[in-house]
């Protein structure tokens, strides 16, 4: 897989096997976190219906597990988001420094103005 490239992106530009690999990865830690505060909220709720003291205790901690959890998955995104970005951007420089060897090689130059 490495090496690899994909254009899944409307304008044509490739992601490098690696990067994808990170996205599959970094996605696939969101949806786990999603998971587990999914499960955190029903118990959350379960307690504050229940309106039993220590249940209602034991929601304090729980929410702030949530809002941990919660703080990871921006994290993540965040991280995510970087790399997309690096890695158009090393796309976009590897693009340009094909097109001017290609033009280098075609014997195109540039024409002064007179």
């Amino acid at each position: 897989m490495e090496g690899d490239t994909y254009s899944g992106l409307d304008n044509g530009t490739q992601l490098d096997g690696k990067v994808v690999q990170i996205f599959q990865k970094s996605f696939v830690q969101v949806q786990n976190i999603l998971d587990q505060n999914r499960f955190l909220i029903n118990e959350i709720n379960q307690n504050h219906e229940s309106k039993i003291p220590d249940n209602l205790s034991r929601n304090v901690g729980l929410i702030r597990e949530l809002n941990n959890n919660i703080r990871r998955v921006v994290d993540l995104y965040a991280d995510l988001s970087s790399t997309f970005s690096k890695s158009m951007d090393t796309s976009s420089e590897e693009d340009l420094s094909v097109a001017m060897r290609s033009d280098a090689k075609a014997g195109h130059k540039r024409n002064r103005p007179v």
